[in-house]
């Protein structure tokens, strides 16, 4: 059995506001975009229950794609704030990108909330050679962490 992972969906605040921030900071696509009413047997909600769901598409046509999805009806309570440290159920994403400086530019225009500034790195790759690249790290209007990387 072969199963590949092709979308992670977030639960969100404000679908809208997190679209902007994939498309114009992140450099993603919309590629769905829709006001739903749930049956109770998918996504977890009542029957009548309504949502949006974004989903963003990566530069790849099938994998690296993020789903936005905003409960409207009823609203979901205001998360507490933030983590201090990762713990069990914690979520890391990890985006190549082509230009670290440029990403970090486009964070500060925003307003994110950055973890680290572009810094240079040195890892072991799977392979076991030396890896190289610049890292950056930050999390998005919800509170997800985004490690970006820059291969040299």
């Amino acid at each position: 059995m072969n199963n590949i992972f092709k979308r992670t969906t977030l639960v969100v605040r404000d679908a809208g506001r997190a679209r902007d921030f994939y498309e114009k900071v992140l450099g993603m696509r919309v590629w769905y975009d829709r006001e739903l009413t749930l049956s109770g047997q998918g996504v977890p909600g009542n029957p009548g229950d309504r949502v949006h769901l974004i989903i963003m598409q990566a530069a790849d046509p099938v994998i690296g794609m993020v789903g936005l999805l905003e409960y409207l009806e009823p609203r979901l309570p205001e998360p507490p704030p933030g983590p201090v440290r990762f713990g069990i159920g914690s979520i890391v994403f990890v985006v190549q990108t082509d230009d670290a400086a440029e990403l970090h530019r486009r964070l500060v225009g925003w307003g994110a909330e950055l973890h680290a500034p572009p810094h240079d790195m040195e890892l072991i790759g799977a392979d076991g050679q030396p890896v190289r690249m610049t890292s950056v790290t930050f999390y998005d209007p919800d509170g997800y962490f985004i490690e970006a990387n820059q291969r040299h």
